[in-house]
């Protein structure tokens, strides 16, 4: 009966140890209200999973290409080039369809091989789900400003 009192109470230090020391590296375990006495992160997440598909509808579409891309605290992922995709998309504030807003528009050939894009994730801590249809490539980088985003 000893050993099950000695045991019971070196559970009970071990368990106040750890959640003393949870405590110290996480705060409180108190919920706050946002702005109560609370500092901003570091930065805001940014992941984004971005797809390549022929076709004309994202859902019925085989995807064929999809990169990850993550801006935040620095460019990551499995895009082939992260550093410039963060970049346009930080000048267009995160909004794809902007992407293309100060580029030349180029002549495209009027083949009709269509092809959907999408842009899924998180761009600065904020929910973001944008697909766009493309008549073919050369109008998708025409109209997303030759940029390096969906260029993989």
């Amino acid at each position: 009966m000893r050993y099950f009192r000695t045991l019971g109470a070196t559970a009970f230090a071990t368990a106040t140890g750890l959640a003393l020391l949870s405590t110290a590296f996480t705060g409180s375990a108190t919920a706050e209200p946002a702005g109560a006495g609370t500092t901003p992160g570091l930065y805001a997440p940014t992941a984004l999973v971005l797809t390549v598909a022929p076709g004309t509808h994202p859902r019925t579409t085989t995807v064929v290409r999809a990169v990850t891309l993550s801006c935040s605290p620095t460019p990551t992922g499995t895009h082939p080039a992260p550093i410039e995709a963060c970049r346009e998309l930080s000048d267009a504030q995160g909004d794809f369809s902007l992407l293309g807003a100060t580029s030349r528009h180029r002549p495209c050939t009027r083949e009709w091989e269509p092809v959907t894009v999408t842009g899924d994730g998180v761009w600065q801590g904020k929910r973001v789900r944008w697909s766009a249809t493309y008549a073919n490539t050369c109008e998708l980088r025409t109209a997303t400003g030759e940029g390096t985003v969906f260029a993989f």
